[in-house]
């Protein structure tokens, strides 16, 4: 292991040791890496696209990644702030931490990524990249493709952030949803969960992360009309012991790029 590989390590080992809840003492068997970039231009869309296609997803490939998806926002025509997110499922936190140093040893992807990488500072590729790294949840199983028969201009990929006020209240919130059952009535209304993870490192903490898929918008929204309307969620959300356990939530709605593995 290369010595900024094994001090990446030794950080986020710290970060996941010091965030430690009783989810943490349980097996985790994966974990997430999202990478956030902000863009503005369709010069900057076309370089990023480019590179993710012919150079980064090839070097996961290589490293036998092969279900990194490549999402747009539905909202991405019309903001002034575009966003392209990359969603990397990882089977350990020795992948998570050697990653980036695996793929910049790969000559192939050096040649691919040429452009993006030589960019120059007064014509970068993007605004702003954000990196998070997620573990999985204790009850939920690691990574589902999701199950959808419509074609990719139909299909929408959701993806929730919830934050919390204080780190006991997060993992409350995390409780919810693996002991509380919350996952378990996701499954029974076939949300096709592609996974559900709480942020280790991160720009907004304490928060967890979770990404739903559907056939359509028309199928998203009667999804939603359902669960809101169980009885599971209104007795769930009813306790007082799951009273207050977000403080702020965010929820994106994408689109899978032509060069999306899923």
């Amino acid at each position: 292991m290369k010595n900024t590989a094994a001090k990446t390590f030794l950080l986020f080992f710290i970060i996941s040791s010091l965030g430690a809840t009783a989810q943490n003492k349980k097996k985790v068997t994966g974990y997430y890496q999202i990478i956030l970039y902000n863009f503005s231009t369709g010069d900057q869309q076309k370089t990023l696209d480019d590179y993710l296609k012919n150079a980064y997803l090839p070097a996961l490939h290589s490293q036998q990644i092969r279900n990194a998806g490549v999402f747009t926002p539905v909202t991405n025509d019309t903001a002034a702030n575009k966003k392209l997110y990359v969603i990397i499922p990882l089977k350990s936190f020795e992948q998570a931490a050697t990653l980036a140093d695996k793929i910049a040893s790969n000559q192939q992807y050096q040649a691919n990524a040429k452009t993006y990488l030589e960019a120059a500072y007064n014509n970068p590729p993007y605004t702003r990249m954000e990196k998070i790294l997620l573990e999985q949840f204790s009850m939920a199983p690691f990574f589902n493709l999701p199950k959808l028969k419509s074609s990719n201009a139909d299909k929408i990929y959701e993806l929730r952030s919830y934050e919390s006020a204080t780190e006991n209240i997060f993992a409350n919130k995390v409780e919810m949803f693996n002991e509380g059952g919350e996952i378990k009535l996701f499954d029974r209304l076939n949300f096709n969960a592609i996974f559900y993870a709480r942020v280790i490192a991160g720009s907004h903490m304490p928060n967890l992360m979770y990404m739903t898929s559907f056939e359509n918008m028309n199928d998203r929204d009667e999804h939603w009309k359902k669960f809101v309307a169980s009885e599971e969620w209104k007795r769930l959300s009813a306790l007082p012991h799951y009273q207050n356990n977000v403080s702020k939530n965010e929820i994106t709605l994408m689109k899978a790029t032509d060069y999306s593995d899923y």
